[in-house]
C-alpha cells in the first residue's frame, strides 16, 4: 500500500474566510437563486454560472496556491459547499468532481505532472473529474474491467465508464484502469491516469436523472484511445486504487457538506412557509404538530453540521479520516432526506407542486445517499474502523 502525503493545512483566517463566504453568499443571492428553477425544470448547464465560478477560484479552491489555487483548508471549502447547497446543490458538483482529480495529481502526480496540469485545474481552463464507475463496477472498484495496455512510450485504453459527472461538458478526467488485468489482488493491477478528450474518447449518452439537474451525468467510451505514458500518476504502476480512494475522503466531506446545506435550506424554506401560511384561524407554525417537525429539523440539521465540519478539521490536519468522513455523510445525507421530505409535508399539496422549491430539496437529497460510496458502505466503513479502535 502507497502512503498519501499529507493533507494538513492551517486554518484559515477567521477575517479572511468571513469575507470569503460573504462574496460567496452574495454571488447566489444575485446571480444564482434567479435561474436555479429555470436550470433544474429544464436541465439546462449553467454555462453563465461555471464561468463565474471559475472567476471566483472555486475550479482551484482546495488547490495548492503554489499552483494558481486558493489553497482553502477543507473546513473553509465545506462551508462555501454547504451554502452555495442550501441555495442549489446540483453546482457544487461541478467542482467537486473536478477537485477530486485535482486533488489525486497534487498528492500522488510527479512534479512534472504537478507543473503541468494543476495550474489549468486551478484556473478551470481545464475542467473534468473522477471517472472509476463503469456498468458492471460501482461500489466493487476492484472489478473495473478498463484496460490500459502498454506500447512503446503510450498506453492504449479500451473500455467503458458511466455515471461521470461533468462526463459532456468536462475536457479531463482521473481515469482508474487496469494496467495488469491479472494481479492478485485485484487493486495491484490497477492504475490512474490522467484522460484529457482526444481521439478515441467520445462521450455516450446523458442520463435523465430523478434530481442533481444542470449538471450532465454520461457514459465515457474508449476505443483505442492512446495518452502518453507520462500520464500515469504518479509515474509506477500499481498505485490507482489507493490514489483514488485517498481522494475520496474529500469526496464524503463535500457530500456530507452538500447534505449539510440541503438540511439547512428546507429547514430555511419550511421556517418561512409556516410563519406565512394559515390554518384553523392561525400560523401553522404555532400548531404543535409543525413545532415537533421542525424541532426534529433544527437538531438533525445541527447534527449533520457538526459531524461534517469535525470530519473537514481531521482531514485538515492531515489525520487519516475515513472514519470521520463516512460518519458524516452518512449522517449529513440521511439529514438531508429527511429534512427536505419533512418540509414538503410542512407545504402540504404546494410542496408537491415544481411552482415551490421544496420539491428539488426532495429529489436533489436522494442522490446524496448513493454518490461518492452509498450509505450502506459507509456504516461498514464506520464498523470497522470502530473496531479495529476497540479490540477486546
Amino acid at each position: 500500500m502507497i502512503t498519501a502525503p499529507s493533507t494538513a493545512r492551517p486554518e484559515m483566517d477567521a477575517d479572511e474566510e468571513a469575507a470569503l463566504l460573504d462574496s460567496i453568499d452574495r454571488w447566489v443571492q444575485k446571480e444564482v437563486r434567479p435561474v436555479v428553477m429555470h436550470h433544474d425544470h429544464d436541465d439546462i448547464w449553467p454555462a453563465e454560472l461555471v464561468a463565474q465560478m471559475a472567476d471566483m477560484g472555486l475550479f482551484g479552491a482546495t488547490i495548492s496556491a503554489d499552483y494558481g489555487g486558493l489553497g482553502l483548508p477543507a473546513t473553509t471549502y465545506a462551508k462555501i459547499v454547504a451554502h452555495i447547497s442550501s441555495y442549489w446543490m446540483a453546482i457544487t458538483g461541478i467542482f467537486n468532481s473536478h477537485l477530486i482529480m485535482a486533488a489525486a495529481v497534487e498528492r500522488f502526480g510527479t512534479q512534472d505532472q504537478k507543473r503541468e496540469w494543476l495550474p489549468k485545474f486551478a484556473s478551470g481552463d481545464i475542467r473534468g473529474g473522477l471517472a472509476l464507475t463503469e456498468p458492471n463496477a460501482g461500489t466493487d472498484l476492484q472489478a473495473i474491467r478498463m484496460t490500459a495496455v502498454r506500447d512503446g512510450d503510450d498506453y492504449v485504453i479500451n473500455g467503458t465508464k458511466t455515471w461521470i459527472s461533468n462526463g459532456i461538458e468536462g475536457s479531463c478526467f482521473a481515469l482508474l484502469v487496469k494496467t495488469d488485468p491479472k494481479a492478485s489482488p485485484r487493486y495491484k493491477g490497477m492504475s490512474l491516469m490522467i484522460a484529457p478528450k482526444g481521439p478515441g474518447f467520445t462521450t455516450g449518452q446523458k442520463f435523465e436523472k430523478l434530481g442533481y439537474k444542470g449538471i450532465d451525468s454520461a457514459e465515457l467510451l474508449f476505443e483505442d484511445y492512446r495518452i502518453p505514458a507520462a500520464n500515469l500518476i504518479g509515474g509506477i504502476e500499481g498505485q490507482g486504487f489507493f490514489q483514488a480512494t485517498g481522494g475520496l475522503e474529500l469526496g464524503r466531506i463535500n457530500v456530507a457538506a452538500r447534505g449539510v446545506g440541503l438540511a439547512e435550506g428546507s429547514l430555511r424554506l419550511a421556517t418561512e412557509y409556516a410563519q406565512l401560511r394559515e390554518t384553523m384561524g392561525k400560523k401553522i407554525a404555532d400548531h404543535q404538530a409543525i413545532q415537533l417537525y421542525l424541532g426534529e429539523m433544527v437538531t438533525r440539521a445541527r447534527a449533520a453540521r457538526l459531524l461534517t465540519f469535525d470530519a473537514a478539521a481531521a482531514y485538515d490536519r492531515g489525520e487519516r479520516c475515513d472514519m470521520e468522513a463516512g460518519m458524516a455523510k452518512y449522517f449529513a445525507s440521511e439529514a438531508a432526506v429527511k429534512n427536505s421530505e419533512t418540509a414538503l409535508r410542512i407545504h402540504g399539496g404546494y410542496g408537491y407542486s415544481k411552482e415551490y422549491e421544496i420539491e428539488r430539496y426532495y429529489r436533489d437529497s436522494i442522490l446524496m445517499c448513493i454518490g461518492e460510496g452509498t450509505n450502506e458502505m459507509q456504516r461498514m466503513i464506520v464498523a470497522k474502523q470502530w473496531l479495529k479502535a476497540n479490540p477486546i
